[in-house]
């Protein structure tokens, strides 16, 4: 796994679950914590935490959906 260059490339949990603006989010947050971890050996995981927090303070899941808090 490697930094996302699109919203195309996201898991596809991700892209199938999540908003388009909450897919931005989880992209960048993703990537950024993927350059900040890389000394980590559990760093995929660790970039995904960070990611679907980011995703969590600005949505929340309603029912089966994300909508914006």
């Amino acid at each position: 796994m490697a930094p996302y260059d699109d919203i195309a490339d996201l898991p596809p949990r991700v892209r199938a679950h999540l908003p388009g603006h909450a897919q931005e989010i989880y992209l960048a947050a993703f990537n950024h914590a993927w350059q900040q971890h890389a000394d980590e050996a559990r760093r995929e995981e660790i970039a995904h935490r960070i990611a679907w927090a980011a995703v969590k303070r600005v949505y929340e899941k309603t029912g089966d959906r994300w909508v914006r808090k």
